[in-house]
């Protein structure tokens, strides 16, 4: 069981006027949070599963992008062997 008295040391008046979410702004800029759907998070066990996931993807991401479109997709005429 929890006990929220203060300690008879104490006095409420000694910590000054409470302010709800007064840190709030300043955690929310400096973290950063995502929250996966539950059948994704299923996927990783932890942390690290899914920041390497995610640089695996990043990595296939940019390996992609410097490959010459295919044959198919250019308005040039293909060359013949």
């Amino acid at each position: 069981m929890v006990n929220d008295d203060l300690r008879p040391e104490y006095r409420r008046e000694d910590f000054g006027a409470m302010v709800r979410g007064k840190y709030a702004a300043r955690l929310k800029e400096s973290s950063n949070i995502v929250v996966l759907d539950p059948e994704i998070a299923e996927a990783f066990p932890n942390t690290k599963a899914v920041n390497d996931a995610l640089r695996g993807l990043l990595e296939l991401a940019r390996v992609s992008a410097r490959l010459p479109a295919p044959s198919g997709s250019t308005s040039a005429p293909a060359p013949h062997p």
